[in-house]
């Protein structure tokens, strides 16, 4: 069962949206109280589904409990205020580590129906890692519950097969194209999103050689610095970057031998500001390259800034597929409001508040479209609704970013909370 959705033929059409009429702080609570009712609504006795539970979702494997989904989820719901949701919170979690694969693996997916643990065509490396920050983050918040202590078995085989794929001179994970979030695109070798959450993992769990990681994360997806890296294969690898790049003021998607990803990575931009990779100086970059492309415009937040074309040597037949991911549809530069969320984090985390608020009410504006349908993803350009209805991570997400504007700090932050 894979989690594939066709684009309808005229998804590119230009078709005018209808926008909530309500005021922002009357949307922003609407959206709110609608995000609780969905995530209540995606409960099975097993966890949190992906999206509502109806044919279409069902037959193209959305009543799944995913990995990265139901982690996202599971620090929505400990963030929600409902009494309910915050009890079940852990459950998604649980179910995931029960399907654990002998060697650490955590699924990208379990199909309760057909009782069967997916790990993705080569293999999806962050279901692992986004395990293991939410199980943390829960821990922290319900010490009472000794989650870390209930799971340190499992735990430790995540870590190990985590580890177990980590370059030891470089210290970041390295993984095989379409393998992470964004699993029909073309990012491998060494990814800025994977080893953003591998240093947070690395962080949070107290593993060897934080520092070098962080060293050579900076050296090696972004390399516009000036500074050299010590490690000749470093040097020869951030070369390449340096004399071809044309985003010189946002981290590289990937590196690998070569080549790399200058498409503008926005989730994984984002993640390496709220997980404790940037300064000051190097998260106000970030945030003001990212608005100066536009890609909070209309609706938070297309996901890269410049898509893959077919022309493009990074192009691979399989990103065809289903019409999928086509130039600004899906993950090649399609507008998902779940990563809108961490954009709103993110400002939340720099002090931006007011921008923080107007993003808000900007990401429950695209959650509201075709009647509060929660849309997987927008057209790029278009803003046409694609993909699935009812979207368990965009109502999480959305719970998160409201959390974070509220206390003034967002929950990914560095340094970790007490």
């Amino acid at each position: 069962m894979m989690r594939e959705i066709w684009v309808p033929s005229d998804a590119c059409a230009v078709n005018p949206v209808k926008l909530s009429p309500l005021p922002d702080a009357a949307l922003i609570e609407e959206c709110r109280r609608r995000s609780v009712a969905l995530l209540r609504e995606n409960q099975s006795p097993h966890g949190v589904l992906a999206a509502r539970a109806n044919p279409q979702s069902r037959e193209r494997g959305y009543t799944a409990i995913f990995g990265r989904d139901a982690a996202i989820c599971a620090i929505g719901m400990a963030l929600s205020g409902d009494a309910e949701l915050e009890r079940l919170a852990p459950l998604s979690l649980e179910t995931l580590a029960a399907y654990q694969a002998p060697n650490g693996q955590i699924p990208k997916f379990v199909d309760m129906e057909r009782q069967e643990a997916d790990f993705w065509y080569l293999g999806c490396i962050d279901a692992t890692l986004w395990w293991l920050l939410a199980l943390d983050f829960l821990d922290r918040r319900y010490p009472a519950l000794g989650l870390r202590a209930g799971h340190a078995q499992q735990i430790a085989l995540g870590l190990a097969w985590l580890n177990a794929q980590e370059h030891q001179r470089f210290f970041l994970l390295q993984q095989n194209e379409a393998s992470d979030w964004a699993d029909i695109m073309p990012r491998s070798g060494f990814v800025l999103y994977s080893n953003a959450l591998w240093y947070d993992v690395k962080r949070r769990y107290g593993q060897p050689q934080l520092a070098e990681t962080l060293a050579n994360f900076s050296q090696l997806f972004f390399p516009f610095s000036g500074d050299n890296a010590e490690y000749r294969r470093a040097r020869l690898l951030a070369g390449y970057a340096i004399d071809q790049a044309n985003h010189r003021d946002l981290y590289l998607s990937f590196v690998n031998f070569s080549f790399f990803g200058d498409e503008g990575d926005v989730f994984g931009n984002l993640l390496t500001v709220l997980l404790g990779l940037t300064d000051a100086a190097a998260t106000s970059r970030v945030l003001d390259a990212l608005a100066a492309r536009g890609v909070a415009d209309p609706f938070p937040v297309r996901v890269v800034c410049e898509p893959i074309l077919q022309a493009s040597f990074l192009w691979r037949p399989y990103m065809s597929r289903h019409e999928q991911n086509f130039a600004w549809q899906y993950h090649n530069g399609g507008i998902w409001p779940f990563v809108g969320g961490f954009w709103v984090c993110a400002l939340a985390a720099a002090g931006r508040t007011e921008e923080g608020w107007a993003a808000l009410a900007a990401v429950a504006r695209a959650n509201a479209l075709d009647q509060w349908r929660f849309t997987e993803w927008l057209h790029g350009q278009s803003h046409a609704a694609s993909g699935m209805e009812g979207q368990s991570w965009n109502a999480a997400a959305f719970l998160i970013a409201h959390r974070a504007l509220q206390v003034g700090v967002a929950p990914f932050a560095a340094p970790l909370p007490p």
